[in-house]
């Protein structure tokens, strides 16, 4: 039974968090089934030691038959031997056990989170998804331990038991009645312990969030001079967590206290009372040994069982906050219409941005908001009315508007790899398909629009030149091979830029939506961006949020902008020569280009 990293995982049941784990078990039943097999036959066979002990002494040593002595000592070494082997299957088994709820888990999460897409950050911060990763998962894994060991402690339990009342019905009783004594001393403690635990789960989200936040905008803060109050806010919380922690850990310590004392002190009773019997006659000396043995053999039935409850208090408030996640919906489609079959114009009537299919098309205001806002309506990643021919883009399903339109986020994820899976061609694919690896934001490959796999060699280089961005490749030490960190943070802020244009020209998208994508590029790479981005996207749709002249000279056509509406529409050197207000905007006269969006007069 192998764990295959790329199977369907299934369709979890999201009803609660037990539900959800007895979904895991019930994923990967045979493997389940023979750990709790296994645990069982080793635990059992545990407490069958002292039994073959009791016999050894009985009808061996007692009497001085060494003949019926050898025989039940090498029964004793047989089922240590048989013990041995079964620990080591039970061990490899439940870490299998372990592994595949955790690769499902991971699995299911990360494909919810996909099917979220853009409504993902809408909905659920990325510090919640970052601790569902980092410790709930692992939670989760750990707690299908009771299906192992669990059921073996209780299975070998009432072995155990039975064991007893051929030796003494009394004793029999005191082991029946005391472990569920235990549960019932220790049942409060696992109450409290979930409902600290839930505590500190939910803050220790919202701190992750904040790590990340701060990590991501310390360069902002340091140029702010806010550092200091955000960390200061930071030590708060943080400290706030440490608190709670240590709640969490009272209550974990009074459960493994407990957990270990108990048992000993009940352990303790069993032996006295043993010892008792035999004083009195009631029992042999043989037995007065098992008893002992099976005091022994109890201990590790006994403490599985407190650990089973200990763990799956901790693995069901882990599972209810990842069926909280799994909960979230997108919002709903409601498109029963088709796209254009052919290239058609895009309008956006808040704006009045009317979008030529097959030009470029550049996007100018003062406030990058405006134009952001417009991308996000044609997008349709925000509701509007904006259309594409003569339908209403909320009419068309969603799959197709993403299979042909594409928004290219500034500030689209990177995700760790070598930089040829970050740009979008993984290196090897182990299911055998091209699966390409693109941007949230990325559209799905139309029919017949690119080839995939080994062939997407050719475009990967022709989208690569399209950005500029050879250079980048050759600064490498293993060119396109060489391993990228999360966001490429080992990368400039022009050189992330140009690999996202790459992975958005790579797409090779009917209409490109793109904001500022060259704002962080030196002149002299712009200028050869732009050349390179108008001819690589000829006859195709592309618009343009930018204020920067170089792309604009190279716009078929651009849509001034004032308040979020079009006030004058040309190319860039029309709009120079007529429009003041534009021509400041674009000459990085910030002052002049917000006094001339306000009506006032240029200087």
């Amino acid at each position: 039974m192998r764990i295959d990293a790329y199977e369907d995982p299934g369709a979890p049941d999201r009803r609660g968090g037990w539900r959800y784990l007895a979904w895991l078990v019930r994923r990967q039943w045979p493997r389940c089934l023979a750990g709790a097999v296994l645990a069982s036959v080793w635990m059992v066979l545990l407490a069958a030691t002292p039994y073959l002990m009791a016999r050894a002494v009985d009808h061996g040593l007692e009497p001085g038959d060494l003949g019926a002595l050898a025989g039940w000592t090498g029964a004793m070494v047989a089922v240590g031997g048989v013990n041995a082997w079964l620990g080591m299957m039970r061990h490899r088994t439940m870490t299998k056990v372990r592994m595949d709820a955790n690769f499902r888990t991971v699995k299911v999460v990360v494909g919810h989170a996909t099917r979220l897409g853009a409504a993902l950050r809408g909905q659920v911060g990325t510090g919640e998804v970052v601790t569902i990763g980092v410790g709930d998962v692992q939670t989760i894994s750990t707690s299908l331990t009771a299906v192992g060991p669990g059921v073996g402690a209780v299975v070998a339990y009432a072995a155990v038991g039975g064991l007893m009342l051929s030796v003494s019905p009394r004793l029999a009783l005191v082991v029946l009645l005391g472990v569920p004594a235990l549960g019932v001393l220790l049942g409060p403690l696992m109450g409290r312990l979930q409902g600290r635990e839930a505590e500190y789960r939910e803050r220790q989200s919202v701190l992750t969030a904040r790590i990340g936040d701060l990590a991501g905008g310390l360069r902002v803060l340091n140029g702010l001079g806010g550092k200091g109050l955000v960390a200061d806010a930071f030590r708060r919380d943080s400290g706030r967590l440490r608190e709670q922690g240590y709640r969490v850990g009272a209550v974990t310590s009074w459960i493994q206290a407990l957990g270990v004392g108990l048992p000993v002190l009940f352990l303790a009773l069993v032996t006295w009372l043993g010892a008792r019997q035999a004083a009195q006659g009631h029992i042999s000396v043989g037995e007065l040994v098992s008893v002992y043995g099976y005091v022994v053999a109890l201990g590790w039935p006994v403490a599985f069982l407190i650990e089973m409850g200990h763990q799956l208090s901790r693995g069901v408030v882990a599972a209810r906050r990842v069926v909280a996640f799994l909960s979230l919906e997108p919002a709903p489609d409601e498109g029963t219409r088709d796209a254009p079959a052919e290239p058609s114009v895009l309008y956006d009537p808040a704006s009045g941005v009317r979008i030529t299919p097959g030009r470029l098309t550049a996007l100018v205001t003062a406030h990058p908001s405006d134009a952001t806002g417009i991308l996000d309506r044609l997008g349709r990643y925000t509701p509007s009315d904006a259309t594409w021919g003569d339908i209403p883009l909320t009419e068309i399903p969603l799959t197709q508007v993403r299979a042909r339109i594409l928004v290219a986020d500034p500030e689209a994820d990177l995700f760790a790899g070598t930089l040829s899976a970050v740009i979008g061609v993984p290196d090897t694919d182990p299911r055998g398909a091209g699966n390409r690896a693109t941007s949230h934001n990325a559209p799905t490959p139309a029919p017949g629009q690119q080839p995939t796999g080994a062939d997407e060699a050719p475009h990967l280089t022709a989208a690569i030149n399209a950005a500029a961005a050879e250079d980048i490749v050759r600064a490498l030490p293993d060119g396109l091979k060489t391993q990228v960190a999360a966001q490429a943070r080992d990368l400039s802020g022009g050189q992330r830029q140009r690999i996202r244009l790459a992975r958005a020209l790579l797409t090779d998208p009917e209409v490109l939506l793109a904001a500022e994508p060259t704002s962080a590029l030196d002149a002299h790479t712009e200028a050869t961006v732009a050349d390179r981005l108008r001819a690589a996207r000829q006859g195709r749709t592309t618009v343009l949020a930018a204020t920067s002249p170089l792309l604009l000279d190279r716009a078929d056509v651009v849509h001034h902008l004032v308040d979020g509406k079009v006030a004058a529409t040309g190319t860039h050197r029309e709009l120079l020569d007529s429009e003041p207000g534009y021509r400041a905007l674009v000459a990085r006269d910030a002052e002049d280009g917000e006094a001339a969006e306000e009506g006032e007069p240029a200087r």
